[in-house]
């Protein structure tokens, strides 16, 4: 019972809780397992051995038998076929069976024997086509007919592999006769004739032999050897012009071959083909032949990185080859009859593969004063990955060209031209015909709008075809039959459960958006063209819609696939997203146009513009970052009514001072300002402020003309005073900064340097000032023009805001439109004179202007050169200085949210009748008035009854300004207040005047006894234009 030390003795515990037995019987069935997988290798290698030497043997066999039947072959022909008679291609001869048995193209005699037997077929043929038939099959082909197609096949076959495996030593001098490539393909071109009774069969075996991906590499090699000289067809041209005409023949028997082996994907991807081969483009261009083609193509471009072959240079991607190949034989098509199917599947193989090319943004347009452009941020983040793949500059040049105006114009009117022209086109539900030419157009022409400048395809689209009268009936007729049919054309990355409007909105509003722009008043409001105001009024509450659809359910989703961007594959997963953000900034600009057009001549409710669903709640939200509603008032204001806008600017202006008083102690900026000099002391005062001392409280001290400082402590009334006196006199024209539109409407006078030196200067310092005044809450009489105010917006301004400049220049541009005649007879160049305080200068509105004649092509671009000139070039220095003094302290962004009629509210007030009621609930007694008192209710019943041109008189008397705030006078700074005078009531004291402070909006009103006597003092006072002078 003690150890012994034998540790043998000891018990084994499996901790497995196994016995024994259970774990050797496991080991025993691993065991067995792994027996059986080695002896099924063993088979299985033996028997690879035996397929191994069996296939060995035979080779080894073939090879022999084939250098036997090759000596033999030698010894009975000779070694140059000397010994060769017409007998040998007989079908009963071994000649040719025994040639085609033995033959190896690495092998040098056995090219040099078919380059004889070749020479000899093409000298005993003599040319004959019919000769073929008879020398090769005798006296009946129909009894030897497969005998006689078989050899043909090998023969044809046998001379493309030979130049194939050789191409690098038979490429030299091609059109040479005596070259073996030459004889090669003349054999070819005979044996292949359409009209031989095998042509189909040999072509479909051909086709499966891979022989375009052969032809392929023979052209890569020798392009610089085939190109035809002299009008003489290359005889390797002359072989491809046989194959592909085969796809055009309605009785051709050659099936459908491998996408990956076709002509299109092997052929047309080699760069710059129609250079080599000119002839065969025209083959190519032929409407029936191509459109057998680009079918085909339509059915599997969708997957081309499987289908088309591997680039042959990173900088000539094989898409890119086939692009622009596709578009250069498209130029000839399109103008056969007949090429409306043609065009459908062109249009949907072109979209696929343009979309697959780096955006290009090569339009300048959308740079002019900041005008906005459809080039997304979205996209221009995706272009900054693409930018690494690098075209080939000829590559993207000959692409770009082949897409020209003309081009665009042709395809567009075959594909809608129909539409336009057909009778009862725009009634009932659209059939699918139509369906598909507008699906085709707008997805190509969407692929182009990243490819091609604005200028260089806008106006043929917007002046030359029917696009956007066609588009609009359509999505009018899908509108009002609920029906929105899926189309067939969309882009390869739009899945089919999106909405289509997206597709036709992307293409419809900047064609639209860019017509508004050259199309002058009396065609868009008597013509009605291009569409009618009915229309446009259901246009607008259309595109309010989807565009308030789309920022609200994708807003969120769009902030996050930009931050997603960087993955080269971004575009592929969040494309739809990419559309829907695009499609949203087209219809904001659209809507942002027609509500300018709106505000010219009112065609239809300001309020048809505000979306059901911008109610008060839901901007609360509009002032944090990151929200919906703040993303919906920074893209698409007009979306929220007018009076909700101005509450959010006037709480940031709100924040804004909060925010500014909180860090200021006491007032730093106190100025001493002579009144007869108020201006040159303000500017030299004020201006050397910092942003910061703009913000914050500035007080004022007037001195009189004798030098002495006027009475009066600045409690806000004398800056007041100061800002109404000071922009009185800076915007007078009479000082020279401005000048005054027919309808007396200010704007930047262009020869302000000739007045004053400091004239830029003087600009910025006016810029400050009024935004000073908005920032106080101050409102000022001031009424500028519209194309002015568009520049506080950075918005470029258009030939149809020229009229409210200079209307007679206007019609003369208008009646150069509409000139029938031949224009350059009229002796026009283009240049224009400036006639500035009598001094006239010419000026070139384009390089060389002065030798460029206006003709019928180019006067629009007259047209439009002229009226950027006067609106824009003109005051572009005084507009930029004005705009940088006025976003010292308004942001761009608080601008933004209003149009160029809202601002000037927002400047100088409402433009609607005075309220006052309003006015009587928001105004505050002093001196012993109360709201009660006998004076008072006599003072309001006489304001009542007052016109509406005196009720204006009597604000301007009272607050400076003859406008009260737009949001009401509850927002009046100061409020409104009158204070009694003449304490007594004696008849001298009330015979004084009624007096005001305009600085602290106070009326100050004597107790007159009747209602008579204060409405004959109160008109004689406010129509004298009194004040401080009757005080």
């Amino acid at each position: 019972m003690f150890f012994s030390g034998d540790p043998s003795n000891r018990k084994r515990v499996d901790l497995g809780g196994r016995s024994s037995k259970e774990r050797d019987r496991q080991k025993l069935v691993e065991q067995t397992r792994l027996e059986r997988n080695r002896r099924m290798w063993l088979r299985q290698q033996n028997s690879a051995a035996l397929k191994i030497q069996k296939c060995f043997r035979g080779r080894k066999v073939v090879n022999a038998e084939r250098s036997k039947v090759r000596e033999e072959f030698f010894m009975t022909y000779g070694e140059f076929c000397q010994d060769v008679n017409r007998q040998c291609f007989g079908p009963d001869s071994n000649y040719l069976r025994q040639l085609l048995f033995f033959f190896n193209p690495k092998y040098v005699p056995d090219v040099t024997a078919l380059m004889g037997t070749c020479r000899l077929l093409c000298e005993f043929v003599g040319g004959r086509v019919e000769e073929v038939v008879r020398l090769c099959a005798g006296t009946d082909y129909s009894l030897k007919r497969g005998l006689v197609e078989y050899r043909v096949k090998k023969l044809t076959f046998a001379c493309i592999w030979s130049i194939y495996e050789n191409r690098d030593q038979l490429l030299w001098e091609l059109e040479k006769s005596d070259t073996p490539a030459y004889v090669f393909l003349k054999a070819v071109i005979l044996l292949t004739d359409r009209r031989l009774p095998w042509s189909c069969n040999l072509v479909r075996y051909l086709v499966q032999r891979n022989i375009y991906s052969m032809l392929r590499e023979i052209i890569l090699v020798g392009k610089k050897k085939v190109q035809g000289s002299n009008g003489i067809i290359s005889s390797l041209e002359h072989v491809l012009a046989i194959f592909i005409s085969h796809g055009g023949l309605e009785s051709c028997t050659c099936p459908s071959s491998d996408p990956r082996q076709s002509f299109s994907s092997q052929i047309l991807t080699i760069p710059f083909l129609w250079q080599l081969f000119p002839h065969l483009k025209e083959i190519f261009a032929a409407p029936g032949l191509s459109e057998n083609y680009v079918h085909k193509m339509a059915l599997c471009v969708r997957d081309h990185n499987n289908v088309l072959p591997p680039d042959i240079s990173t900088d000539s991607p094989s898409y890119a080859c086939l692009l622009e190949n596709l578009l250069e034989a498209a130029g000839f098509t399109v103008t056969q009859p007949g090429s409306f199917t043609w065009a459908i599947y062109f249009a949907s193989v072109a979209t696929l593969l343009l979309q697959e090319l780096p955006f290009v943004q090569t339009s300048n347009q959308g740079g002019k004063d900041g005008e906005d452009s459809a080039m997304t941020e979205l996209e221009m983040t995706i272009d900054d990955e693409f930018s690494k793949e690098v075209i080939n500059k000829e590559l993207r040049q000959n692409i770009l060209t082949a897409i020209g105006p003309r081009f665009l114009l042709q395809l567009i009117n075959v594909l809608l031209g129909w539409i336009s022209t057909s009778s009862g086109a725009y009634n009932g539900r659209p059939d699918d015909k139509e369906v598909a030419a507008i699906g085709a157009a707008c997805a190509f022409l969407l692929a182009t709008f990243n490819l091609l400048p604005l200028e260089k395809y806008m106006t043929v689209l917007a002046y030359r075809t029917e696009l956007v009268p066609t588009i609009w009936n359509f999505m009018k007729r899908c509108h009002e039959n609920v029906m929105w049919p899926s189309l067939s054309q969309q882009p390869a990355n739009l899945p089919p459960d999106k909405p289509v409007w997206l597709l036709l909105l992307a293409v419809f509003c900047p064609v639209y958006k860019y017509m508004l722009t050259i199309v002058d008043n009396e065609e868009f409001y008597e013509q009605q063209k291009p569409l009618s105001l009915m229309d446009i009024r259901f246009l607008i509450v259309f595109l309010k819609q989807d565009l308030w659809h789309i920022l609200c359910q994708n807003s969120k989703e769009t902030s996050n696939i930009t931050k997603s961007a960087d993955d080269t594959y971004a575009l592929k997963r969040h494309s739809v997203d990419a559309l829907q953000h695009r499609v949203s900034v087209v219809v904001s600009e659209l809507l942002s146009q027609l509500q300018d057009w709106n505000n010219r001549r009112e065609f239809t409710s300001p309020r048809d513009f505000n979306a059901d669903g911008a109610s008060e709640m839901f901007m609360a939200q509009a002032t944090t970052e990151n929200t919906k509603a703040y993303d919906i008032l920074k893209q698409a204001p007009f979306l929220v009514p007018f009076t909700t806008r101005a509450k959010i600017f006037n709480s940031q202006l709100a924040a804004m001072k909060e925010r500014n008083n909180a860090h200021a102690i006491f007032t730093r900026n106190r100025f001493k300002i002579r009144r007869n000099n108020i201006l040159e002391d303000a500017f030299s005062q004020l201006n050397a402020l910092a942003e910061e001392d703009l913000r914050g409280v500035i007080r004022i001290t007037f001195v009189n003309e004798f030098g002495v400082e006027e009475a009066g402590i600045d409690g806000g009334g004398i800056f007041k005073d100061f800002m109404e006196n000071i922009t009185q006199a800076a915007f007078d024209i009479q000082y020279g900064l401005f000048k005054e539109t027919v309808d007396h409407l200010l704007y930047p006078n262009p020869g302000s340097g000739m007045v004053h030196e400091q004239h830029l200067l003087y600009f910025h310092f006016l810029g400050t000032v009024l935004a000073k005044a908005m920032f106080e809450g101050i409102l000022v009489d001031i009424p500028f023009a519209t194309f002015f105010l568009s520049k506080l917006k950075q918005k470029y301004n258009y030939l149809n805001d020229l009229p409210s400049l200079d209307p007679e220049l206007y019609r003369h541009l208008i009646f150069l439109k509409h000139y029938q005649g031949d224009i350059s007879e009229l002796e026009l160049y283009f240049v224009i004179v400036n006639d500035d305080y009598g001094k006239q200068t010419e000026e070139e509105l384009l390089p060389g202007g002065k030798s460029l004649r206006v003709t019928n092509e180019n006067v629009i671009t007259f047209i439009h050169l002229v009226a950027n000139h006067r609106l824009n070039f003109q005051i572009r220095q005084q507009s930029s200085h004005f705009l940088r003094g006025f976003q010292l302290l308004i942001q761009k962004d608080w601008i933004d949210m209003f149009n160029e009629h809202e601002l000037q509210l927002l400047i100088s007030g409402s433009m609607d009748g005075c309220d006052v009621d309003d006015l009587r609930v928001h105004t505050n007694y002093t001196g012993g008035y109360h709201e009660d008192h006998y004076v008072i209710k006599m003072f309001w019943e006489v304001i009542h009854n007052l016109s509406l041109a005196d009720q204006r008189m009597f604000l301007k008397f009272a607050t400076g300004c003859s406008r009260g705030p737009f949001l009401g006078f509850k927002y009046l700074e100061p409020s409104f207040c009158i204070q009694r005078t003449s304490g007594n009531a004696s008849e001298e004291a009330l015979e004084r005047l009624p007096t005001a402070a305009t600085c602290m909006n106070l009326l100050k009103l004597p107790p007159y006894r009747s209602k008579q006597q204060m409405e004959q003092k109160l008109l004689y006072a406010i129509s004298s234009d009194a004040g401080f002078d009757l005080s």
